[in-house]
């Protein structure tokens, strides 16, 4: 096995710490205001095209830039060293937008793609968030579509949106499917913005629909839909939540090791105190461990060899993993920092609120455990296991 990154992938790699560098710059002014002006969004909207890293989960024939799975953890890993999760300006289309007609696709995902609109993903609820089958907001058919009654709760990029994806039950049957909704549709109303513990430089906004209709065709994917393109869409997801975790501990063990070697206590760098030097080598361990296991799924997800159940499982293990893990190395990392790691002026500080998170969104870790634990009880501890070369 060779675990060498490729010339294509090294120049990804680069070209994502330099846009990541660019975006650096507007951490101070994203906690300080609690989120960025429209000119700052319109640079960094700019800054993103020049780059090439728009829309890296789409292909390169839609505008996309087409990057492989591997490729996609590879810069998002980069990116996940920002705070502010300015990470989320660097825009990727919601997977489900993959399964858009031509018209669809001309009218929403092409758009996003250039950064001219962008989606939000509405599937939360009140009563539906770790189970999503206690689904409450329905879709009733009308004369000329579909009218939407519901409300959906964590629309993230929801304020800056324009437009959503909104997952729905459908007809006397319930079936879940997946909506393209306008919203400034009549009847939409974004009813409370909860302030939460971290600093995004998007809203987490609460909407109700009320008899929102839209069109037969603002139906994606096709009725009864929903669920299959949700899990798809959860399980790469999941993988770059295993990437970006990975680049925020690691920013967050470089900042505390320079602090470590520079900061002089009791005569001595508090680098040289065995206490201090255990803690930056768990983080380490952490770390490295987490890296390996992510680019190795996703490595198995652009291969195509292994079957979609034991990949869910996998990118389970993945997120599950990354996420407590660099849980544990920013709680570290604040410690080395002392009083300074409770400053807001510092980037360890606003990770250790802005990690936690990452344990509970795009599935609990509860809910992570669940998933491995069925997968092996049902079909044993394959998803433990390499893929083998069924070509030899």
């Amino acid at each position: 096995m060779d675990f060498r990154l490729t010339p294509r992938q090294a120049d990804l790699k680069r070209t994502a710490r330099e846009l990541t560098e660019t975006l650096t710059a507007y951490e101070t002014d994203c906690e300080e205001n609690n989120g960025l002006t429209a000119q700052d969004h319109a640079a960094i909207r700019d800054a993103v095209l020049a780059s090439g890293l728009q829309a890296v989960n789409m292909p390169r024939e839609w505008g996309g830039a087409g990057l492989t799975i591997l490729e996609q953890a590879i810069v998002q890993e980069e990116l996940g060293q920002l705070t502010g999760a300015l990470w989320d300006t660097v825009w990727r289309p919601a997977n489900a937008l993959r399964f858009c007609t031509p018209a669809q696709r001309e009218r929403y995902l092409e758009p996003v793609i250039r950064g001219e609109r962008r989606d939000c993903y509405a599937v939360t609820e009140p009563g539906a968030g770790s189970d999503p089958q206690n689904l409450a907001t329905t879709a009733t058919r009308t004369a000329d579509g579909w009218a939407l009654n519901g409300e959906k709760w964590f629309v993230t990029v929801g304020d800056h949106a324009d437009f959503m994806i909104v997952l729905a039950a459908a007809g006397p049957d319930r079936e879940p499917t997946l909506f393209l909704v306008d919203k400034d549709t009549p009847g939409i109303e974004m009813t409370r913005v909860p302030r939460f513990m971290h600093t995004f430089v998007y809203e987490h906004p609460e909407f109700t629909f009320t008899e929102v209709h839209v069109p037969e065709d603002a139906v994606l994917g096709g009725v009864g839909k929903g669920y299959d393109i949700t899990r798809s869409w959860f399980t790469e997801e999941r993988l770059m939540i295993a990437a970006r975790t990975t680049g925020a501990a690691e920013r967050a063990l470089r900042l505390a090791r320079d602090w470590a070697v520079e900061r002089r206590q009791f005569g001595s760098a508090i680098a040289d105190f065995q206490l201090v030097q255990g803690m930056l080598a768990d983080c380490a361990v952490d770390i490295a461990v987490n890296r390996a296991y992510a680019h190795q799924v996703a490595w198995e997800v652009d291969e195509g060899t292994v079957d979609r159940k034991t990949l869910h499982a996998k990118a389970a293990i993945a997120k599950l993993a990354a996420s407590e893990a660099a849980g544990r190395v920013i709680d570290r990392c604040v410690q080395i920092f002392g009083g300074r790691g409770y400053d807001r002026s510092y980037p360890v500080e606003r990770l250790y609120r802005e990690l936690r998170v990452d344990r509970i969104w795009e599935g609990t870790s509860e809910i992570q455990r669940l998933i491995i634990a069925g997968e092996l009880v049902k079909r044993g501890t394959g998803v433990l296991q390499m893929p083998t070369d069924t070509a030899s």
